[in-house]
């Protein structure tokens, strides 16, 4: 890849824990939040000095849109969640790991502590032609961009 060319953000993989989602149609929500802290005082002249200065990370969450298909790893774990309500054992780091044109990883965001906190089925109807997708909405703790 040239220096300023950019990767395509169509290719991506998706580790949950030990194993790898299958198949997934997008991932939206992909965001580093900090809070900011306004800080006022006086100084000696008796001018107000407002400042802003860096506050504690946000966590966040992203939503995962995916076909319906035989996966069982991932089903199971928005599983062990939303049903059996074993948030411990549900507890996993996500990396998704964005690739380029030749299937090598460029960049990685690890989403730290993450567990699926909704999950949303397809829509069904007898006139839709499309796939049967589902979306999970994973709230994580913490974002690390390499």
């Amino acid at each position: 890849m040239a220096i300023g060319d950019t990767f395509s953000s169509s290719t991506f993989a998706i580790e949950l824990g030990k194993f790898q989602v299958e198949t997934v149609q997008s991932v939206s929500g992909l965001q580093l939040e900090q809070d900011v802290i306004e800080v006022r005082q006086v100084n000696p002249t008796g001018e107000l000095l407002i400042r802003k200065q860096p506050g504690s990370r946000e966590s966040g969450e992203i939503t995962i849109t995916r076909g319906m298909d035989k996966s069982t790893a991932f089903t199971d774990w928005i599983k062990a969640t939303l049903v059996n309500t074993d948030l411990d054992a549900a507890r996993q780091n996500i990396t998704i790991a964005m690739k380029d044109a030749q299937k090598q990883t460029v960049r990685r965001i690890h989403l730290s502590n993450a567990w699926a906190s909704r999950w949303e089925g397809p829509q069904l109807g007898s006139s839709n032609t499309g796939p049967a997708t589902e979306q999970v909405t994973i709230t994580y703790e913490d974002i690390t961009v390499e």
